[in-house]
C-alpha cells in the first residue's frame, strides 16, 4: 500500500508528463478573457507593458517642485510662478531660481529636478498671506538634495517590459496592475473539463425526494461542485450510476469522450457492487490503488485511454464525505492545479501549522491520519485544537462543525494532551 507522500510524487510525475506529451500545453487551445472575468485563469501569453511607469517624473511628496541649477542650500529663496496638480500638470517654461507648487502624484515639470517638502519651506508661515494668481517667494527652511522626493518616468515598470508571464494564476493584485496599465483582456489558457459522477442504488439527487429508508442523497457531487468552484475548470456532471457493470461501463465511456479529467466517488472498494475499478481496468488502466491514509484508504488514481485522442486521467474518491473531502484536498484539487498550466511558484500550497492539542487523541499505527478539529487561538495568539469526539468518517454533521484537519503521521500512535501537532486549515478558514 503506497503512502500519502508517495501517491502524491506519482500523481505529480504522471501530471508532468501529461502536460507535456498527452496534453501539452503549448498546444492548448486559449480564449480572451475580460479583465474582470480572468481571476483564477491562467494566462497562455507574457504580458508586456505599453508604456512606462510612470509615464512621466511625479512628485512623491507635497511641496515645491524646483528648476535645474537652482541653489537649495538653506536660506535660498525660490520664486514660485505657477502650480502642478494631479491631473493637471504645469505647461510653462522655468529658469534656475524659480519653481511651482506641486502636490503628491502630480507631473514634474520637465525643467525641474527637483522636488522640496513644503515642511522644509516657510510655507506655513505665509501660506494665509499668499496669492496663488501672483509670483510668490518661499526659502529653505534647511538645504534640499538634488534629485530628491521624485518617482523617476519608467523606475518602476519599462515600456516593453513583462510584468506577468505565461502560466500565471491571475489574482486581484494582477488585475490591478493590468488596470493601471490599460489592459482590458487577457489570453488564457481554456479551462479543463472536469466530469463528476457518483455511483450507488442507495443515492438520490439533492432536489428529488426520498422514497424509501434504504435510500440517502448525493452529498458528494455538491461537495465536489463547491470544492472545485475556485479552480479553472469546466464541471460536467454525469449524475448517479446505479450498481450496475453494463451501466457504469457505458457511462464511463461517455464521460471519458467530454472530460480532460474524471472523478467519480463509491464503487471502488472491494465490495460486489463496486463496479468502477474493472471499468477502468477496461478501458484505461490502474495506475494506484489504496493509499495509507485514514480515512480514504481505498484511493484510485489510473488514467482512461481506449478510443479517445488523448489520455483522460481519473481520479477515484470512496464514497463516504469525509473521504471525499480528505482526497479531494490531498491529491484532486493539486492535480487539477498542475494541469491548469499554472506555474509551479502559482499552484496553491498546503498551508500547515503547528498548534498544541487540547484533548487526547487515538491513534492507530500504519496509516496517516486526518482527524477533524476547531483550530483557535489564546488570549497570546498561540495556536490550540481541540479534536472533536468520534471521528468516524461517515459523521457529515461534524465534518461541518470542524475547521481543520490535525494531521497525524502514519508511524504515530496516541497522542496527549498539551503535545504539539500538525494542523492543516480548511481553505474557507483561511482569509
Amino acid at each position: 500500500m503506497i503512502t500519502m507522500e508517495e501517491l502524491q510524487s506519482a500523481i505529480k510525475r504522471r501530471i508532468d508528463s501529461y502536460n507535456s506529451d498527452d496534453f501539452a500545453l503549448q498546444k492548448r487551445s486559449t480564449s480572451s478573457r475580460q479583465l474582470l472575468d480572468s481571476g483564477n485563469q491562467i494566462l497562455a501569453q507574457d504580458i508586456c507593458s505599453p508604456f512606462d511607469v510612470p509615464r512621466q517624473n511625479l512628485s512623491a511628496m507635497d511641496g515645491y517642485a524646483i528648476a535645474q541649477g537652482s541653489e537649495l542650500s538653506k536660506d535660498s529663496t525660490i520664486d514660485i510662478v505657477g502650480e502642478s496638480q494631479a491631473g493637471s500638470a504645469y505647461t510653462g517654461k522655468l529658469t534656475a531660481g524659480q519653481g511651482v507648487r506641486i502636490f503628491t502624484g502630480a507631473v514634474v515639470p520637465d525643467d525641474c529636478d527637483t522636488v522640496i517638502m513644503q515642511e522644509n519651506t516657510n510655507f506655513s508661515d505665509i501660506k494665509s498671506t499668499l496669492d496663488k494668481s501672483q509670483t510668490y517667494a518661499i526659502t529653505l527652511i534647511q538645504a534640499a538634495q538634488k534629485g530628491s522626493n521624485l518617482r523617476k518616468q519608467g523606475e518602476e515598470i519599462e515600456s516593453g517590459e513583462t510584468v506577468l508571464n505565461i502560466g500565471k494564476r491571475i489574482n486581484s493584485a494582477d488585475i490591478s496592475l493590468l488596470a493601471n496599465l490599460g489592459v482590458s483582456q487577457v489570453s488564457v489558457f481554456e479551462p479543463l473539463t472536469v466530469g463528476l459522477l457518483a455511483t450507488g442504488d442507495e443515492l438520490v439527487a439533492v432536489e428529488d425526494e426520498l422514497t424509501s429508508l434504504a435510500q440517502i442523497y448525493n452529498s458528494n457531487t455538491p461537495t465536489l461542485k463547491s470544492l472545485l468552484s475556485d479552480l479553472p475548470i469546466t464541471i460536467r456532471d454525469f449524475g448517479i450510476i446505479p450498481d450496475d457493470l453494463a451501466q457504469t461501463t457505458t457511462v464511463v465511456n461517455h464521460a471519458m469522450q467530454e472530460c480532460d479529467v474524471l472523478v467519480s466517488t463509491a464503487g471502488v472498494s472491494v465490495g460486489d457492487y463496486d463496479f468502477l475499478t474493472e471499468v477502468i481496468a477496461q478501458l484505461g488502466q490502474i495506475n494506484h490503488y489504496k493509499v495509507a491514509m485514514k480515512p480514504g484508504k481505498p484511493f484510485v488514481f489510473g488514467e482512461l485511454n481506449k478510443g479517445v485522442k488523448k489520455t483522460v486521467l481519473y481520479f477515484g474518491l470512496p464514497g463516504n464525505p469525509l473521504s471525499t473531502v480528505v482526497g479531494a484536498l490531498q491529491f484532486v484539487i493539486p492535480a487539477l492545479w498542475q494541469m491548469s498550466g499554472a506555474d509551479a511558484s502559482e499552484q496553491p500550497m498546503p498551508f500547515n501549522i503547528k498548534a498544541t492539542l487540547m484533548n487526547d487523541v487515538k491513534k492507530s499505527v500504519g496509516r496517516k491520519d486526518f482527524q477533524r478539529g476547531v483550530l483557535s487561538q489564546n488570549d497570546v495568539g498561540s495556536y490550540q485544537v481541540d479534536c472533536l469526539p468520534s471521528q468516524q468518517s461517515h459523521r457529515i454533521k461534524q465534518l461541518s462543525r470542524a475547521n481543520c484537519f490535525i494531521v497525524l503521521d502514519k508511524d504515530s500512535s496516541n497522542v496527549q494532551a498539551n503535545s504539539l501537532v500538525t494542523v492543516q486549515p480548511f481553505p474557507w478558514l483561511c482569509v
